[in-house]
């Protein structure tokens, strides 16, 4: 038996790894990329080893089109991100505590219109708030990216509803009696008891807002206010040679942040989701 619990570890083990190893491929594949010239990426298949390594795709691409660097460009990223980061975690933190912690008429409707738009597709509203925007005049700015956080999410807000579920009432009843108002209730007891919450959200709309392409290319037009994600694309050039190892440096790099708060802040994540799903 123990013979077999040894070769039964062992092809576990090299399952997940090769099956680990096939998922991440095509990121090393990409960073791979970044240090060959465009003859070695159309050319050179599967090969993760650069026949010859180009280190200039880094500065080539770093000087980024029309006079406009990348630092410009990270600089709209990180701007957009913070701000929209920002606008979801205190207004879904606000929607949550009520739904779940304030007793008030029509408490069960909201929650269920909230659900129904977890259930919508992104596709459905994307016309209209588009109309809606321009009627305002306000597509070409970055109102229309990062004002809607500013109103919950409803992701968010069901999961921070679910881990408010593990704190016990008491704590409620307690602050009651002592005197607290509800806001001094949600902000002296409920919010520090929500940090793994708090930086599990952080982490997910962080790394969405990032990686959001979609919402610039509606809005925006001036290369100017593009974020990371929209001036990585102007790489490609259906008219001209494509210079895809400047492309790959800069997709390599725009990595760096959502992994540096992936690395720090894992255990909170983990600690976060896993709790938010047990206490339910």
């Amino acid at each position: 038996m123990r013979t077999k619990n040894i070769i039964y570890k062992i092809i576990y083990h090299v399952f997940v790894l090769a099956f680990g190893f096939c998922m991440v491929y095509p990121v090393l594949w990409m960073i791979s990329g970044a240090f060959k010239d465009n003859q070695q990426i159309l050319n050179g298949g599967l090969s993760l080893i650069p026949s010859t390594v180009i280190k200039t795709n880094f500065t080539t691409g770093w000087k980024g089109f029309g006079g406009i660097t990348f630092t410009t460009f990270f600089k709209n990223s990180a701007i957009l991100t913070t701000i929209a980061t920002a606008g979801t975690l205190i207004s879904s933190a606000f929607v949550s505590y009520a739904l779940s912690r304030i007793q008030f008429k029509g408490r069960g409707f909201w929650f269920s219109c909230m659900l129904a738009t977890m259930m919508l597709p992104g596709q459905v509203i994307m016309i209209p708030s588009f109309l809606i925007w321009h009627k305002l005049k306000l597509v070409g700015t970055y109102v229309p990216l990062v004002l809607p956080y500013f109103f919950g999410q409803a992701f968010f807000i069901y999961q921070m509803m679910q881990f408010m579920k593990g704190i016990p009432r008491e704590l409620d009843e307690a602050a009651k009696i002592d005197g607290c108002s509800k806001y001094r209730l949600f902000f002296k007891i409920i919010l520090p008891l929500l940090k793994p919450s708090i930086i599990t959200t952080i982490i997910i709309q962080f790394y969405w807002k990032w990686d959001d392409y979609m919402g610039p290319l509606l809005y925006l037009s001036s290369p100017k206010t593009m974020p990371v994600s929209l001036a990585i694309k102007q790489f490609a050039d259906a008219t001209s040679t494509t210079d895809y190892g400047a492309m790959f440096a800069m997709s390599s790099l725009s990595l760096i942040p959502v992994f540096l708060i992936f690395l720090f802040f894992n255990r909170y994540l983990v600690q976060g989701i896993g709790t938010s799903g047990l206490k339910g």
